[in-house]
């Protein structure tokens, strides 16, 4: 239920080249970039995939624990995704500054809420 687990991760460059194209949902919840679509294949778990600027975050230690921030969101919080309907997702990190883990929670509970009514 809480797991993060390898086959959740987004890194095939098919599928992130398709749910980056122009056709596809995404949305603001500040400090997230939400991109989001549903999934053909259902035997696969939702896929996450998260990216933090480097030209904001000069220093490897600053990206890693923002991404760690919205794993750990992610993880608490996915349950409010239907579990019957699979999507790619992707969180882009706008933020210049580093926020407190509550922001970032709320960030991610709004944005799998929306996610889930988009059905």
């Amino acid at each position: 239920m809480y797991t993060f687990s390898k086959a959740e991760r987004l890194y095939k460059r098919s599928l992130i080249e398709k749910l980056f194209s122009n056709e596809n949902c995404s949305f603001v919840s500040y400090p997230l970039r939400v991109i989001y679509m549903p999934m053909e294949e259902a035997d696969s778990p939702t896929g996450i995939l998260i990216s933090v600027s480097k030209r904001k975050f000069k220093f490897a230690v600053r990206r890693n624990r923002v991404k760690r921030q919205i794993r750990e969101a992610y993880r608490l919080n996915k349950s409010l995704l239907n579990t019957d309907k699979h999507w790619l997702i992707a969180f882009v990190y706008l933020s210049d500054a580093l926020v407190p883990s509550t922001t970032i929670v709320n960030s991610v509970q709004y944005a799998l809420k929306r996610i889930a009514e988009n059905e």
